[in-house]
């Protein structure tokens, strides 16, 4: 859920700050969809990858064998 949350919020801030970045941006339009497509696709593809490989590293482990190492 807070990759959801920060993508909506990434989102709607960006689109806020549009006119603001309309200034440094050189051939696209601050609101163009698929520019801003693309950073969220780009920010959700490596929250995913920041949060599968270590899931499946921990899933490798023996429950019992964790629990007896605490």
């Amino acid at each position: 859920y807070p990759l959801i949350a920060g993508v909506l919020l990434g989102s709607v801030s960006a689109y806020g700050f549009a006119r603001t970045l309309a200034s440094l941006l050189y051939g696209v339009s601050p609101a163009d969809a698929g520019s801003l497509g693309i950073g969220v696709l780009a920010i959700v593809a490596v929250a995913l990858a920041a949060s599968y490989f270590p899931a499946r590293r921990a899933s490798r482990i023996d429950p019992l064998v964790a629990l007896r190492h605490e």
